[in-house]
């Protein structure tokens, strides 16, 4: 390297030899000589314009449109099948078996329950995984026949997520009736474990176990809509269990009770002040306990949930609320002066990691392009989905909805309005595209 480097003056020569030496002594240096470039996910503006006039991603956005109809029809099928959360099976053989038919390579069950194929490129990286989950908030049992009025669906989870399922496999099926061959790999996945206390244990299991490394970009389709979620609420959920001896109602009056400590335990909780910016939210979901009218309980529970996209608020909020129900709990015994007579377990159920995709970051300057060539409104939100987890580690991720309009998520009566609905799923593809490369 010497050789390339001879200054007329030695002084020169000294001090270039010096700054040469600590560059390459520099451990980011090093890095910068020996790692591989990271694959590029992002287009700018104009070649998201230009990919649209590419004449397979024509036909497949032409599909994708043409075959709406079928697309809403995979929908109202997925969602007459049952998957309460922890018994997502039977919908998901069904997402199997059509991955299969739309000639996905490596298709198969992991661990966890969630579903996965695989879409090779001409090279495996860039990698996208695209997901929408399995399960619905609904209990074992509940009537998902799914009714129609027109161009409204109704029934419970036909947009979150029967939705994103649906436009997972449009995605899968006009890539290939385009015969479209891109740069990058793309895995389809739909996931379990995404509602309530599954606690995002499929995407989970995917980002850790199943697909580990080597994911440059991930997107997950969540519900109705054109919006875009980009900051991800992060959650802590507790089982609160307050115990004691318990007895009659008359014959052992003067007893601490379970009961009353948690409904100290909720008065205290319910006056907490909590900041607007960053939005941090509680909210008691579910209470329960005792045997009879006429009976001091041993046991009485409460659960809890405690949200914020900012972890230091969300930790904030939590350790507020056990300060609360330990003074509950103290609170109760001392009204009827029984020392330590009732006591409490706090059992954590679930925690989902809070998350960032920067508003400036490639994969966002991505979709926004996406949404000019498509000419659509562009808007950045928050909420809590599968991409908590890939935000949470340093993966690019967004949520992105299916299209069409929601109304009643999580409720019986949940409706989806398929008017323009093709609009969200033509999104999803060329975003999908955009990422991996031409």
């Amino acid at each position: 390297m010497r050789s390339c480097f001879v200054p007329a003056v030695p002084g020169i020569a000294v001090i270039l030899r010096r700054a040469l030496a600590a560059v390459l002594l520099s451990g980011e240096a090093l890095a910068w000589l020996v790692a591989p470039a990271a694959p590029a996910l992002a287009r700018d503006g104009e070649d998201v314009a230009a990919l649209v006039q590419d004449r397979a991603v024509r036909a497949a956005l032409d599909a994708i449109r043409t075959a709406e109809d079928q697309t809403i029809e995979d929908q109202i099928r997925l969602c007459e099948v049952p998957a309460p959360t922890f018994k997502e099976r039977a919908r998901g053989e069904l997402l199997r078996q059509r991955f299969e038919q739309l000639g996905l390579q490596d298709v198969r069950v992991d661990q966890a329950g969630n579903v996965i194929g695989v879409r090779p490129g001409a090279a495996t990286r860039p990698h996208v995984l695209l997901s929408a989950h399995l399960d619905t908030v609904f209990p074992e049992g509940t009537d998902v026949k799914v009714q129609r009025h027109g161009r409204v669906l109704s029934g419970p989870g036909i947009g979150d997520d029967c939705r994103g399922l649906a436009v997972l496999v449009a995605v899968a099926r006009a890539m290939r009736r385009a015969s479209l061959r891109t740069r990058g790999t793309v895995t389809f996945a739909a996931t379990v474990g995404e509602e309530g206390l599954g606690d995002l244990r499929g995407v989970k299991q995917l980002v850790g176990e199943s697909l580990p490394g080597g994911i440059d970009g991930f997107v997950s389709i969540d519900g109705p809509g054109l919006g875009i979620t980009n900051v991800g609420v992060g959650s802590r959920r507790y089982r609160i269990t307050f115990k004691g001896p318990g007895g009659h109602s008359f014959a052992a009056f003067g007893l601490a009770n379970p009961a009353g400590a948690l409904g100290r335990a909720v008065a205290k909780i319910s006056d907490l002040r909590v900041p607007q910016k960053p939005k941090t939210t509680f909210a008691i979901g579910r209470i329960a306990g005792g045997t009879s009218v006429n009976v001091i309980p041993s046991e009485a529970w409460m659960e809890i949930d405690l949200r914020s996209s900012d972890p230091r608020a969300l930790a904030g909020l939590d350790a507020r609320v056990q300060r609360a129900i330990d003074a509950a709990v103290l609170e109760e015994n001392q009204r009827w002066r029984t020392p330590r007579m009732i006591t409490v377990v706090k059992t954590r159920v679930g925690e989902r990691p809070a998350g960032l995709t920067p508003s400036d970051s490639p994969i966002v300057r991505t979709a926004e392009a996406v949404h000019r060539a498509l000419q659509l409104p562009f808007a950045l939100g928050e909420s809590s989905t599968d991409a908590n987890v890939p935000m949470s580690r340093g993966i690019p991720a967004l949520t992105i909805g299916g299209g069409g309009r929601g109304g009643g998520a999580h409720v019986l009566s949940e409706s989806f309005d398929t008017a323009d609905s093709w609009m969200g799923s033509q999104r999803a593809l060329l975003l999908t595209i955009a990422l991996v490369g031409r």
